[in-house]
């Protein structure tokens, strides 16, 4: 016997026997659904057996029996009421427990988020694929799925999805493809840390998504619910349907907020504030600008994150205000690491190190943000030093910068695509799913190791755009990902490092040394952060202009 919980109110399993019943009561069940139909299996115990030894346990019981692949509307809405009905927790089981757990997935979902359902079975181990569209139709088999089929769907409006589109569109005019996302507004984040150290203002990283749709591509503005990469269809909330013969991934990465305790209720007062969201980056210059003692602390949460440079790059910002105004001395400054080094790329680190020494910066590695109390100023991280026991600590606070933990967004992590991490599945150089042949992913979401930047994004959008169009024309991948990111560190104002690497921390510099040594912190390299880089995103980059970005075809001897 197995027990595969879903939920506090829910476990299922595969068929039970008559002397099972004990050890579910004993476990703490009150209630025993059997959803397989008496005589289904030559070696299977009748549901009266098990109503004698539930009765003798104590047990209530309910007989609910299923045809195997024939799961009704009305089964669900059955099992619904009996959930309200029996007493709780209920252990239901069926030949497998896949029929248990469907009625359960079917009956919840106009309780339940689509994605928070098929998350909740997958962790009990069983795969609701099969039903998506109609959990998604609030649990009921749709009637009228209003396809829509396009030759290239692409998920995701970001930096990537909009580059790829415009790459494709340059190398296929003709092709129809069409981008999916709910979003009003396109935010170039990489400008974010700018604004948290007053150097851009908020609005100029804000443009609306209808004004940077590349002409011929149809926007369908709707959230996605789920994938049938088996059917070729993506499903969308309100369960339309939309069919596609390449699929491309690109919806970024989902910044868990609530990954830390009291994190919510006190960003953007209290002093807690982060350069991850547009509306809190000028609240970050707000802090910085008026605080002229204290103690601030920046954090970084376990990778993988968005910009791995970012939060460090807050602190130096900060640090150089602080220095210029003469009240650094006054000033506690604290980096709070999960991780156990400052940069992942060691020929970086030197030049790093001297302006964490300038700023008489405190590194704290091993410490990850577990809870805060806004209030009381006061915030708690979990101390995991190799070779130590794990333990908390609770450090007062003035101001606090946070970059919060980050994961793989919910309706792909739950989705046949995603790895055991929930990341999408992808050859690291093709870019092209492990799976799925007319599937491919870019940017933050895919689980190539390489840094999630805008600046990688502008790599690999070329790279999907060249492969897709060489699938069309019936051939094998002509571009390779070599795991380009880069990350200009802002560690003063006026200067930057601007690490630029690929796999393996290999060092990929876009320019002659003596033009901008990356290794070292150069003017040069802030006037192509500041100056350059925001024209060549808007105007190149989502537009398909491959500046610095054409892909170098495969050589075939």
């Amino acid at each position: 016997m197995e027990f595969k919980k879903i939920s506090d109110d829910l476990t299922v399993s595969p068929q039970i026997s008559p002397a099972d019943v004990a050890e579910i009561a004993r476990a703490g069940y009150r209630a025993i659904v059997c959803h397989r139909p008496d005589g289904e299996g030559m070696d299977q115990p009748s549901f009266e057996e098990i109503r004698a030894m539930a009765r003798e346990a104590g047990l209530e019981v309910a007989y609910q029996p299923v045809i195997s692949g024939r799961v009704q509307d009305e089964d669900a809405q059955s099992f619904g009421q009996l959930m309200r009905e029996l007493p709780g927790p209920v252990f239901a089981y069926c030949r497998t427990g896949t029929r248990s757990a469907t009625l359960w997935a079917l009956s919840q979902a106009k309780v339940l988020e689509a994605t928070t359902i098929l998350e909740m079975a997958k962790s009990a181990g069983y795969d609701m694929a099969g039903v998506v569209r109609r959990i998604v139709n609030g649990g009921k088999t749709p009637t009228d799925t209003g396809d829509a089929k396009f030759d290239v769907v692409i998920v995701g409006g970001g930096a990537a999805g909009i580059a790829a589109a415009s790459s494709l569109r340059s190398r296929k005019p003709d092709l129809d493809i069409a981008i999916l996302d709910p979003a009003d507004v396109h935010y170039y984040q990489p400008g974010w840390t700018m604004v948290g150290g007053g150097v851009f203002d908020a609005d100029t990283t804000a443009r609306t998504m209808a004004s940077l749709i590349p002409k011929g591509v149809r926007w369908i503005q709707a959230a996605v619910a789920a994938f049938e990469p088996e059917n070729n269809a993506v499903i969308l909330d309100g369960c339309r349907v939309v069919k596609y013969d390449r699929l491309v991934v690109c919806p970024g990465l989902k910044l868990d907020w609530h990954g830390v305790e009291g994190l919510v209720e006190t960003l953007g007062k209290n002093g807690v504030t982060s350069n991850y969201r547009y509306d809190l980056a000028p609240y970050t210059w707000e802090l910085v600008h008026g605080m002229k003692s204290g103690r601030a602390l920046f954090t970084q949460p376990p990778m993988p994150i968005k910009c791995a440079g970012a939060p460090q790059k807050a602190m130096y910002l900060s640090g150089d205000h602080w220095f210029r105004t003469n009240v650094l001395r006054n000033i506690d400054i604290q980096f709070m690491n999960a991780g156990g080094v400052l940069f992942g790329v060691k020929d970086y680190i030197p030049a790093l190190m001297k302006y964490v020494r300038r700023y008489n910066a405190s590194l704290n590695f091993f410490h990850t943000l577990v809870s805060v109390d806004g209030p009381a100023k006061m915030a708690t991280f979990k101390v995991t030093k190799p070779d130590e026991a794990p333990r908390d600590v609770t450090v007062e606070f003035d101001m606090m910068h946070v970059c919060p933990p980050q994961v793989a967004p919910d309706f792909i992590r739950v989705s046949p695509l995603a790895d055991s991490a929930g990341w999408v599945d992808v050859d690291q150089n093709t870019l092209r799913h492990k799976s799925y042949d007319n599937i491919w992913a870019l940017g933050d979401v895919m689980n190539a190791p390489n840094a999630k930047t805008a600046a990688a994004a502008r790599i690999q959008a070329p790279i999907v755009a060249e492969n897709i169009s060489a699938d069309i024309d019936g051939g094998s991948p002509r571009a390779l990902y070599n795991g380009y990111g880069s990350c200009p560190l802002t560690v003063e104002k006026g200067k930057i490092v601007l690490a630029e690497f690929g796999y393996g921390g290999a060092l990929l510099p876009s320019f002659p040394r003596w033009v901008i040594d990356g290794t070292k912190p150069t003017r040069a390299a802030w006037i192509l952060k500041e100056q350059i880089l925001p024209p060549v995103y808007w105007k190149a980059m989502l537009r398909g202009k491959e500046w610095l970005a054409k892909p170098v075809e495969i050589k075939v001897d």
